[in-house]
């Protein structure tokens, strides 16, 4: 689980309060052991001296009284000093009161031999215990091994003071001390208070750290939010009143006024940024390549709106992604690329790949961008060729169809004025014709007459298609155009039973066009559509967005135009229908381009055709 900062921080200061107490607690548990073992030998002893004070005390006595050992012998000397100290009530009283010392277990008066003669402990007198540890066991060493002793197995602990019978040693006092007594009595009392002492003192620390750790970081929590704003986009917010203990100039009033400086900086950096990247989107927009922009670990942080043809997805899809990701095994770029691991190679390649609209010949490019000699990134290039290819074919046409009109222009009108001189002449020879004059010269009039009718509207071909058109662009709809074009079509179509199949939604931004010029256009390619199915079939009429282009596509279900035809369709004239005037094509083609728009079309012999207009969308 993730702690928050104030806990973390609350946690460490009772860590560190809770360890110094313990430092302190341990030293003063030591100091409190060694002092009660150590009044517990004094007490030992001065209890052990008091108690032979009263043994002189009762021989005195008993001697006053003239009591008198029988004899020298060890035995009578024995009987005697058991009977004095029987006898003495001071004794007596002295051994009862020993027993309500504290950690005072027993003491005892021996012989030389061990024999007890006076006791605590009635039963013992007249025995010979065993004897105990020595209390100095027990008060001498160090902290650790009295823990350890206390700790234990509970003992006790002797602690012996010898006294003589005249000039010679006679028996011992002992005293025996009890460390479970001590234990019990003495230092647990001692430690339950210090352990309430200290359970207090961590309860207030804990307080107090909390209070001070919530206080600390209060600021951080206004320039957390400080953050958070210019996160957003708001690089111009107040900066808040930071103030922590030593005022709003103290460290994090510090901390805070720089990042308002640099918030301020970033929104001159945003505002560069986002002017460079609309330029930047603009500019890729016109693209026709597809360009992925990797940077150092091979991870896209540019895809182009061209480059979707090739890849098959939105290009936002591939923002962030590394390039084995966007070019997964059996992809048939990866192969190309010639990847291994996340490496991308300079090279240069033509594939043939296989898109949404078919297949293309693509080529590759990849190239590594350097800064001071170090790899930076690399920079990798999908063209188009059979695109380029189709450019440059209507490249040519137009060049072509311009050249021609130029040509058929001055012709017209070279041949215009000829033809008005011999309708003229022919004419006056039909009038000084006699009405009954030889039928041939009739025929060869009349043949004349209407060659140079046909004449002439060669003539007015030439100049109806070379002639400037007048072209006024308005916002159109371009689905409710292609309505009017499939209404006008409607009857051929039926007529040559051909089903119409129409795409045309509405949610298509609208186009800058001419609509009587773009009607006309898109008209042609429906009727050509439909004379190529002169037994019947499908017409399909499409309206689609592609990017920042509208395409209107026009496709059949007929014959398909021969390989050896396909660069030569948007001639002038050219024409491979009997009865054909070869302009319909040619007339689109100058149309579309008029509108700022490309045409280009796909084919396959006995499949049918399909025509793509495209036209930029409205600003």
């Amino acid at each position: 689980m993730q702690l928050r900062l104030r806990t973390k921080l609350t946690l460490v200061m009772t860590g560190l309060v809770l360890l110094v107490v313990a430092a302190v607690s341990g030293v003063y548990f030591a100091q409190l052991i060694q002092q009660v073992l150590d009044q517990s030998e004094r007490r030992a002893s001065e209890l052990a001296r008091s108690t032979f004070e009263q043994i002189k005390g009762a021989l005195q006595d008993a001697k006053a009284q003239g009591w008198r050992p029988e004899s020298n012998a060890p035995e009578d000397i024995h009987d005697y000093v058991a009977y004095a100290l029987g006898a003495s009530q001071g004794l007596q009283a002295q051994l009862q009161a020993a027993n309500a010392s504290s950690g005072i277990y027993e003491v005892s008066i021996t012989d030389h031999d061990g024999r007890v003669l006076a006791s605590t402990d009635k039963p013992l007198v007249g025995k010979f215990p065993s004897r105990r540890a020595p209390l100095t066991q027990l008060t001498h060493g160090g902290v650790l091994h009295q823990l350890k002793l206390l700790a234990g197995p509970r003992g006790t602990y002797e602690f012996d003071f010898q006294f003589n019978y005249g000039d010679e040693p006679f028996g011992e006092v002992r005293v025996a001390v009890s460390s479970a007594l001590l234990l019990s009595n003495e230092i647990l009392p001692i430690v339950r208070k210090l352990g309430t002492i200290v359970l207090l003192a961590l309860v207030i620390s804990t307080v107090l750290a909390a209070v001070v750790s919530g206080a600390t970081l209060a600021p951080l929590a206004r320039i957390s939010a400080q953050l958070d704003r210019i996160s957003a986009g708001q690089y111009d917010a107040p900066m808040p009143e930071v103030r922590g203990f030593a005022g709003s100039g103290d460290e994090l009033g510090q901390v805070s006024r720089k990042i308002t400086k640099v918030g301020q900086q970033l929104r001159g950096v945003h505002e560069i940024f986002s002017t460079m990247r609309e330029n930047m989107n603009s500019v890729m927009a016109g693209l026709e390549d597809g360009l992925l922009l990797f940077t150092r670990d091979a991870r896209a942080v540019m895809v182009s709106p061209a480059a979707e043809k090739f890849l098959g997805a939105p290009a936002g899809q591939f923002l962030g992604r590394r390039v084995t990701e966007i070019f997964p095994m059996g992809h048939p770029l990866r192969d190309a690329l010639h990847l291994e691991g996340d490496e991308l190679r300079e090279l240069a390649a033509e594939i043939e790949l296989k898109t949404a609209e078919g297949e293309k010949r693509v080529s590759v490019t990849v190239q590594a961008i350097q800064e001071d000699g170090e790899r930076m990134g690399a920079l990798l290039t999908l063209r188009d060729l059979d695109s380029i290819e189709s450019i440059n074919t209507q490249l040519q046409v137009s060049e072509r169809l311009a050249a021609l009109g130029r040509i058929t222009a001055g012709v017209a009108h070279e041949v215009k004025n000829p033809l008005n001189s011999m309708r003229l002449w022919l004419e006056n020879l039909k009038e000084c014709l006699p009405p009954d004059s030889d039928s041939s010269a009739h025929q060869a009039v009349q043949v004349l007459d209407k060659e140079i009718d046909r004449l002439d509207a060669v003539v007015k071909r030439f100049l109806d298609f070379t002639r400037p058109m007048d072209v006024r662009l308005e916002p159109t709809q371009l689905a409710e155009l292609l309505k009017e074009v499939l209404e006008v079509a409607r009857p051929q179509m039926q007529k040559a039973n051909i089903q119409v199949a129409q795409l045309l939604p509405i949610d298509v931004p609208e186009v800058y066009v001419d609509r009587a010029l773009l009607k006309q256009a898109v008209l042609n390619l429906v009727l050509n559509a439909g004379e190529s199915m002169p037994s019947g079939g499908q017409l399909r009429l499409m309206l689609t967005r592609r990017g920042e282009m509208a395409e209107i596509s026009v496709g059949d279900t007929g014959k398909g135009i021969p390989p050896e035809h396909r660069q030569k369709i948007f001639q002038l004239f050219f024409t491979t229908r009997p009865g054909g005037n070869g302009i319909g094509l040619a007339s689109t083609f100058r149309i579309v381009q008029l509108l700022n728009g490309s045409i280009d079309f796909t084919t396959e012999v006995g499949k049918g055709t399909t025509f793509r207009i495209e036209l930029p969308l409205a600003a």
